[in-house]
């Protein structure tokens, strides 16, 4: 027999080698081990033998400096989990990030640096979603030396009342009501004196008290019944009320709305000579706002602009109780089937409203440009306008490009044309001040007479709405500066810098992409600019977009001056919009007060409260957009609901560990594709690489990778859509890669 033959009969009988354990496995081996274990006891309980010994230390070295293992004090070789949180702890919900996933925090942490993150997975049926705030006992299981995940043991303690919305369901006690908010899975009890004469399918609002109730429910109370939940209308009537949005004005502000009249012109400057236009969309209701521009006779190339403000501080006195009504609301709200206004409608969309041919109180900006945008000089004034004309920005457009209707051909040369050699100057500005740059599409809903989605398109970006946005960012600069030249509190427009950590994600999700962001100095809005134009044209130019603005810190009201990072502004304040932002009302009375234009103007007691003030705005600021953007929503879901089995095409969007979002590329809408209907795998959440990683296969579902879907479940009630995949493009983000025979189920 040859030694060749002797060889292959021993490696016959051989035992065949385990496979090589993954850096999860040794770790979660490690965290459970109840005493400190080297690398010897690992290598037994993997049957790791030979020169694969080798690679077993350098694992155990990778997961130690990682800091998922800590070596004994001493000369041990042992190792042991990190010191961290107690496998029990209580916690409280800090965040709910853009993906759906709720983030916690420790209660107490004592640790050196930030607390850890502890990500929260789906509650079980019959507990219900927490949300920002709440409080909870949970169980930990250690990712990685700053993340946690959580699953919930029990609520601590609610808050002291909650609205809920949701259909009912009559029963032999009272009622169950199924709650429209997707991420709340438990059913309310509702006993029969409670139930206010709802009947079986109906839509209500309830309220849930504190505590428990039998059975562990907490017995909700019926407070308003608003129809058949079928019905297009219900669809923003439940994102109203489900953010707790008042749609009903209190009779003395109304009282106080009817009873306003047209100021006089006494005390005013009469500007009603000036051809002043409304530029708005065609479906706007109000018009608050009002343009005029002509070259300036004093500076060659330079420009006098004029933006005349509807005067809302004469009609609102501070303190009153259509103020009281404005504060509460904070600003309106706005969706595809009506407005939820901050004024009654005798103001919003009569006095306030700058309607062509009628006076109208105002307050003006006189301001002058230099050629390259610069503001030179500015002044403020009350006066009585009239609007010559009520102009879409698609008419404005359409004029500047040669198409004349009846409304445009007589303005053309005396308003359009100045009004774009003005924007010229101050479009330069901005680019030489380099602003943050992203022009995400906006999607725009129609609906038809009954309330039900038509279509849905991409809304037009037109240079003609540019246009307004330069005059009104101009027009609210020189009120920022007008009011700090004056000493006197106001209501800031902040935006900061982002965080660095936030950056530094972004930079680490950028480089897998081949883009580069700049590591040192200061992070600046004209390099994040730099970056999205850098996409453009490339498939993935809508997500680098789409980072790039997750990145970034929320603008919010202050009278703390920051500047307006997103902006490259040293100070800002909302002045143009005091019909719809409760902030622009405190700007116009501050200016009132400052320049001596009237007695209405700010109150001390008003000026002394601007925190609070910026504190509760910003407040109803984010309610609003949440309720904004629970309706689109729902509707996207009520257009999908006639389309389920269809496919469709689009990107992924989010990661989580429970699945994956996908947008869809016709029609903006968001789905989840849960990590059930993957293909068979145990998938691994890299958060660092925004990626669902599976073990056995190698297949890797990565943000932007574009995916064919199937359109599943879609509830207009919830605004959830359900989707499963048909196929992904793996040149731009999935990746298949395989470690041994054999497919993917």
């Amino acid at each position: 027999m040859t030694d060749t033959s002797k060889t292959a009969r021993k490696s016959g009988h051989q035992k065949k080698e385990s496979p090589f354990p993954t850096r999860e496995e040794v770790a979660e081996f490690i965290r459970s081990s109840p005493t400190p274990v080297g690398k010897r006891e690992i290598a037994r309980a993997f049957d790791i033998r030979g020169d694969r010994r080798v690679a077993l230390k350098g694992l155990i070295k990778d997961l130690e400096r990682d800091g998922l293992v800590e070596r004994k004090p001493g000369r041990s070789r042992k190792v042991t989990p990190p010191e961290g949180l107690p496998e029990v702890t209580v916690v409280q919900v800090a965040e709910i990030d853009e993906d759906g996933e709720t983030i916690a925090t420790p209660t107490s942490w004592r640790g050196e640096g930030p607390p850890p993150r502890i990500f929260m997975q789906p509650e079980k049926r019959g507990h219900p979603a927490l949300d920002v705030g709440d409080r909870a006992l949970v169980r930990l299981r250690r990712l990685d030396q700053e993340t946690y995940e959580g699953r919930t043991i029990r609520r601590l303690d609610q808050r002291p009342a909650e609205r809920v919305v949701g259909v009912i369901s009559l029963t032999a006690s009272g009622g169950l009501v199924s709650p429209a908010d997707k991420r709340r899975s438990d059913d309310l009890f509702v006993r029969a004196e409670d139930l206010g004469g709802a009947e079986s399918g109906e839509l209500v609002v309830v309220d849930l008290p504190p505590g428990a109730g039998r059975q562990g429910r907490r017995p909700a109370t019926v407070i308003d019944r608003l129809g058949d939940p079928e019905h297009p209308r219900s669809i923003s009537l439940i994102a109203i009320h489900a953010q707790g949005i008042p749609t009903e004005f209190p009779k003395a502000a109304v009282e106080e709305a009817e009873a306003a009249t047209l100021p006089s012109l006494s005390g005013r400057e009469d500007l009603r000579h000036l051809p002043l236009v409304t530029i708005d969309g065609a479906d706007a209701k109000d018009f608050d706002d009002a343009v005029f521009a002509e070259p300036d006779p004093e500076r060659e190339g330079g420009w006098h602009i004029v933006v005349a403000i509807a005067d809302v501080a004469h009609y609102v006195p501070s303190g009153s109780a259509l103020d009281r009504e404005a504060l509460k609301r904070g600003n309106s709200c706005y969706f595809p089937d009506r407005v939820v206004p901050m004024l009654p409608e005798a103001l919003s969309n009569g006095l306030c409203s700058l309607r062509p041919e009628e006076d109208r109180g105002c307050l003006a900006a006189h301001m002058w440009i230099g050629p390259d945008g610069t503001l030179h000089r500015k002044r403020f004034v009350r006066g009585l306008m009239r609007s010559d004309a009520r102009l879409t920005y698609e008419q404005v457009q359409s004029a500047r490009n040669g198409a004349l209707d009846e409304a445009t051909a007589p303005l053309v040369d005396t308003v359009i044309e100045p009004l774009y050699g003005a924007f010229a100057a101050l479009a330069e500005a901005r680019r030489e001040r380099g602003t943050l740059e992203l022009d995400l599409p906006e999607r725009r809903i129609e609906l038809d007479e009954a309330g039900r989605v038509r279509a849905i398109g991409e809304r037009a970006r037109l240079d003609s709405h540019r246009l307004i946005e330069e005059f009104m960012i101009l027009a609210n600069v020189a009120a920022a500066q007008t009011l700090e030249e004056r000493r006197l509190p106001c209501l800031f427009r902040v935006h900061d810098s982002p965080d660095d950590a936030k950056v530094e994600a972004l930079r680490e999700f950028l480089e897998p992409l081949g883009y580069r962001l700049a590591r040192t100095g200061l992070a600046l809005p004209r390099n994040f600019s730099h970056l999205v134009a850098s996409a453009h044209g490339r498939p993935e130019a809508q997500l680098v977009a789409e980072m790039v603005l997750r990145a970034q810190a929320q603008a919010i009201y202050s009278p703390d001056n920051i500047g307006h990072f997103g902006l490259a502004l040293p100070r800002y304040a909302h002045f143009t919009s005091p019909i719809r932002r409760y902030a622009d009302l405190t700007v116009h009375r501050g200016l009132v007060r400052g320049l001596g234009l009237g007695e209405d103007g700010s109150p001390d007691e008003e000026l002394a409260r601007l925190e609070e003030i910026g504190e509760h705005v910003s407040t109803t600021e984010r309610r609003a957009s949440a309720a904004e953007r629970d309706a689109s929503d729902r509707y996207l879901a009520s257009f999908l609901a006639a389309r389920i089995g269809e496919a469709a095409a689009g990107r992924i969007s989010g990661v989580t560990r429970f699945g994956l979002f996908v947008k869809l590329d016709e029609t903006g809408a968001d789905g989840l594709v849960p990590i059930s209907s993957l293909p068979d795998d145990f998938y691994v959440h890299d958060e660092h690489a925004h990626a669902l990683v599976g073990r056995r296969w190698g297949l890797i579902y990565r943000l932007g990778a574009r995916v064919t879907i199937r359109i599943v479940e879609a509830d207009a009630v919830t605004g959830s859509t359900v989707f499963a995949l048909t196929g992904a493009a793996l040149e731009e983000g999935a990746e298949l890669a395989f470690d041994g025979p054999g497919a993917p189920p």
